[in-house]
């Protein structure tokens, strides 16, 4: 797709996110709207004429439900495809089936006054697409330079410190592809093991539907972080959308706090910032995983935990959805290791056993 642009089909029952959702597409100079389908009976012809690059789809269409339409469109014709969701709770369960189904993504589908803050939201679905349209192709740039105002030093500094404390901590990032490799790693931990702390990025709206769904599938209990909590073994705390989560010491306690500053690497929450947060307070004491996404939000932060003297993990390119923010931390020289993904919980636990932790092997 490097000299041409990505042909895009949208399918929404909505004629005016129909239109809209073409305006925004054909203002990008890299792709165009080759077509428009209020339900996926359309959709499904207009695939086959129309051999397009990638789908938004709608969750909850008439005449075929969104997620029976994804399912057969995964076993018969399986291609990119980015949901469009509403944000309700039915809608952000439906959503997350839908990843589980193979999605790549998903975008809450704009709300009430349709015109206030297009030009984010056409930035967001934008670059979603271009994710989308590359979900397992390595097409990642090179490291870039940070912009101070865009970095995590925009929400706190990076410092040096001693650590009072031998409690684990186990620190994940991730973005796009990143709910199920999310769950694979979860799902996979002790109830006893180390806690978790998770950026993800993700709508407000979704975080703690997120946190629900992992909850009732994994041995650690999981939730959405709230501000000023203790942090616990066997326990999973999901960054909520609204906020950076960072990591804080009240006495020989950790303790989250919720920061709604700026976007850091236009992402709130951000990688970056539990990352470094993580190396200022935890050090050596934290082991980070960075996962499958677009861009390079995390990047620094795993280096900074690295020269802290925490343990790194990256995703490997094969495993992952888009190979671009575990590319951008290795190519930085922040990754003590490149696992797949199905092996990233064992060798975590392994790690942390060989390092005085108490949890015990899956």
């Amino acid at each position: 797709m490097k000299n041409r642009k990505i042909k895009v089909l949208v399918v929404d029952d909505s004629a005016l996110i129909r239109s809209v959702m073409k305006e925004i597409i054909n203002r990008e100079k890299d792709m165009e709207c080759v077509g428009a389908a209020p339900d996926p009976l359309v959709a499904r012809e207009m695939i086959k004429a129309l051999n397009p690059d990638v789908l938004t789809l709608d969750v909850e269409m008439p005449r075929m439900d969104g997620l029976d339409f994804l399912e057969r469109l995964m076993r018969l014709r399986p291609m990119p495809v980015l949901m469009v969701s509403t944000l309700t709770e039915r809608g952000s369960d439906i959503t997350f089936r839908a990843l589980e189904l193979g999605a790549v993504d998903f975008i809450a589908k704009p709300i009430s006054d349709i015109a206030r803050g297009m030009e984010e939201y056409a930035i967001e679905i934008t670059d979603k697409i271009r994710a989308t349209a590359q979900a397992r192709v390595n097409k990642s740039a090179a490291p870039r330079k940070i912009e101070e105002k865009f970095s995590a030093s925009v929400i706190l500094p990076s410092i040096s410190r001693k650590y009072s404390s031998t409690e684990k901590l186990i620190i994940i990032g991730a973005s796009t592809g990143g709910t199920e490799a999310i769950k694979e790693v979860l799902t996979k931990l002790p109830a006893d093991s180390p806690a978790v702390l998770v950026a993800q990025h993700m709508p407000e709206h979704f975080t703690k539907s997120f946190a629900d769904r992992l909850n009732t599938m994994c041995k650690i209990a999981v939730k959405e972080a709230e501000h000023n909590e203790r942090i616990l073994p066997g326990h999973a705390y999901i960054a909520p959308g609204h906020s950076h989560l960072l990591i804080k010491r009240s006495g020989a306690n950790y303790m989250t706090k919720l920061d709604q500053g700026v976007l850091v690497n236009r992402h709130r929450p951000s990688v970056d910032v539990l990352f470094r947060s993580a190396a200022n307070i935890a050090g050596a004491n934290a082991l980070g995983i960075i996962l499958t996404g677009m861009g390079k939000d995390g990047m620094q932060g795993m280096l900074e935990m690295k020269r802290a003297g925490s343990y790194t993990i990256a995703q490997d390119e094969a495993s992952c959805v888009v190979f671009g923010m575990p590319k951008e931390a290795i190519a930085a020289g922040g990754v003590s290791e490149v696992l797949p993904l199905q092996s990233i919980a064992r060798r975590t636990l392994e790690y942390l056993e060989s390092t005085g932790s108490k949890s015990s092997r899956i």
